[in-house]
């Protein structure tokens, strides 16, 4: 079964593999394998879904709520987003604007078929918005009833600060950001960890496996596999790119005996990597078919030893990206 943390400084527990449904639902596999996809991580004890209302323009939303019909609401932690156009994109369809945020929660709710969202995040910083009008907006939310906790997703440390400030002064508080982390992309490390700490703040982090590439299938000097995602631009195509080069390629095969030191398979050991770090609450995870999560699964729980890490560290440090300036780059600076 899955171990449970607290997500921040509240009493809230999520699964510390949590799903997502990111590039899988609407876009990479039929409706109804995702949907047999969630039934099978209820099945291996994940209780925690996160999604949002951009993922396939909102149809991810209606195949995760229609997977999760029948459910027992109350052992279930369900987590989604706002920011990202959604619709006809119209000139108030994208950001965090109050008219977009309160119209958004309540597209996501009926998608969902829920009554309340466990986590509502903010799915970018807004640079177009006054941070006071989004914090207001998420607050008034929190009090109808409509979302339990808020978040944020890839915010600086500065974002972080100042948004939490103003949580605390309208009587809510801000849990949880969604930032990129696995072994290859370390940008959070230096200091959107150590505010997030000070703040009571965790890290939900996605893409553990850096889009695949520490699952070790792409190797050097060789074709990309076929259907993998590197071939899919509706899969993250984009994404990957950046861990293509034969550099990075050569680094991930150094894990191999690693993993097989440690008795895990390569996608275990980047799962187990991230959530060493305790202010990581949850690694999201995907999955195309059911058999690829009972895999995953088995990082919950896993203590790596400092050996290990130390040589996981050497392995990749000539290609880890650790610049924490490039969390600067993933908000846009407007919204279109």
């Amino acid at each position: 079964m899955v171990n449970y943390r607290y997500l921040g400084n509240s009493g809230f527990k999520v699964t510390e593999i949590t799903y997502g449904n990111w590039v899988t639902h609407a876009s990479q596999v039929e409706n109804d394998a995702a949907i047999a996809t969630v039934h099978k991580a209820l099945d291996l004890g994940i209780t925690s879904f996160d999604t949002a209302d951009a993922y396939a323009n909102t149809a991810a939303e209606s195949i995760l709520g229609e997977a999760l019909k029948g459910q027992r609401r109350e052992s279930l932690e369900i987590f989604t987003k706002v920011y990202w156009p959604t619709g006809p994109k119209g000139a108030n369809d994208t950001g965090l604007s109050r008219k977009h945020i309160f119209e958004s929660i309540n597209g996501s709710l009926d998608r969902l078929g829920l009554d309340y969202v466990d986590l509502y995040q903010a799915h970018r910083y807004d640079y177009e918005t006054p941070i006071e009008e989004t914090m207001q907006a998420f607050a008034d939310i929190v009090r109808q009833g409509k979302a339990l906790y808020i978040g944020v997703s890839e915010w600086t440390a500065e974002q972080l600060r100042e948004g939490h400030a103003l949580a605390k002064q309208m009587n809510f508080q801000l849990v949880s950001n969604q930032p990129q982390y696995s072994a290859l992309w370390r940008v959070i490390e230096n200091k959107v960890v150590p505010t997030s700490e000070g703040l009571g703040m965790s890290q939900i982090v996605w893409s553990p496996m850096a889009q695949g590439v520490l699952s070790g299938k792409y190797l050097p000097g060789q074709p990309v596999p076929a259907g993998s995602r590197a071939t899919d631009d509706k899969s993250g195509a984009q994404f990957i790119k950046r861990f293509l080069g034969d550099d990075v390629l050569e680094a991930v095969q150094k894990l191999k005996p690693l993993a097989e030191q440690a008795g895990l398979t390569m996608p275990q050991l980047a799962i187990a990597w991230v959530l060493q770090n305790k202010n990581v609450a949850a690694a999201l995870v995907g999955a195309s078919r059911p058999e690829q999560l009972e895999d995953s699964v088995k990082a919950s729980g896993v203590t790596l030893d400092a050996d290990l890490l130390e040589a996981m560290d050497a392995a990749l440090a000539p290609v880890a990206v650790t610049d924490p300036e490039e969390t600067y780059s993933v908000s846009p600076k407007t919204r279109v």
